[in-house]
């Protein structure tokens, strides 16, 4: 049994703690966070390696994204792809040594707030993005999980409200759209949904803007964990750490993890 958990942390020298609070709570055998938001000589890795996460790949940036997977198990850096064609660190993929699996961290762009490239270029650089995830996929010939941040709702199930939000970024029907281009280039099964089946409420991020997460419950699922097909009929188990979103100043995300009997 391999077990892999992804998180947009929102800072890891902020929330060092927390990270060390999944791992040592949760146990992962591989941990892959998004907005890291550090250079990568500033990442908490001797913390993290202390905890016996001593294989870790790391791709940062100053004060922004950033990418980062650690692990128990030997893993090797094989890419990082420059999906947004502007440098930034938004994904770096590894190989787990001996299991035959490649594990893919990425961080969508946000898109700003208004859904029309014509006016937000933004919006139109996460369409893109995702576009080039796109024609990676198709090419893709091995058993890959992708996990991170998509920053897209694209089920009815998983927001809050489908009505209130269809024109909000995240959950517009053009970015539905393009993440289902991306699914269908390489077959990915969405392992969320596999487990935790549609219509069934599924949330991984509740704003700051909104107090009360858990009262007013407005939640959106933006993170995933999508895996070819022949690795996803290997999933044993898929759980969402909602708590961790009432721990001390936490990330706006939570961190899912899925376990694999390979």
């Amino acid at each position: 049994m391999i077990s892999v958990a992804t998180w947009n942390i929102n800072s890891a020298r902020l929330r060092v703690g927390l990270i060390e609070k999944l791992l040592t709570e949760a146990a992962p055998d591989i941990l892959c966070l998004q907005e890291i938001k550090c250079e990568s000589h500033l990442f908490p890795a001797e913390a993290l390696a202390a905890l016996g996460y001593t294989h870790q790949a790391v791709s940062g940036q100053k004060g922004y994204h950033g990418v980062a997977t650690v692990s128990r198990l030997p893993i090797r850096e094989v890419t990082r792809h420059d999906w947004q064609a502007n440098g930034e660190a938004r994904h770096i993929g590894v190989e787990v040594l001996g299991k035959d699996v490649w594990i893919e961290n990425v961080y969508v762009p946000a898109g700003g707030d208004v859904a029309d490239r014509e006016v937000n270029p933004k919006f139109g650089q996460k369409l893109d993005f995702l576009e080039r995830m796109t024609r990676w996929a198709g090419s893709l010939d091995r058993p890959t999980l992708i996990v991170g941040d998509f920053n897209i709702a694209p089920l009815e199930s998983d927001v809050w409200s489908h009505k209130q939000l269809l024109k909000v970024v995240s959950h517009t029907p053009i970015e539905v759209e393009t993440l289902g281009r991306f699914q269908d280039a390489h077959g990915w099964v969405d392992l969320g949904r596999q487990h935790i089946p549609a219509p069934a409420r599924y949330y991984s991020w509740w704003s700051y803007r909104n107090p009360g997460w858990q009262e007013n419950d407005k939640g959106r699922r933006l993170d995933h964990m999508w895996a070819s097909p022949d690795l996803a009929r290997q999933t044993a188990a898929h759980r969402v750490l909602e708590d961790a979103r009432s721990w001390e100043k936490p990330s706006d995300h939570v961190p899912l993890i899925t376990e694999f009997d390979l």
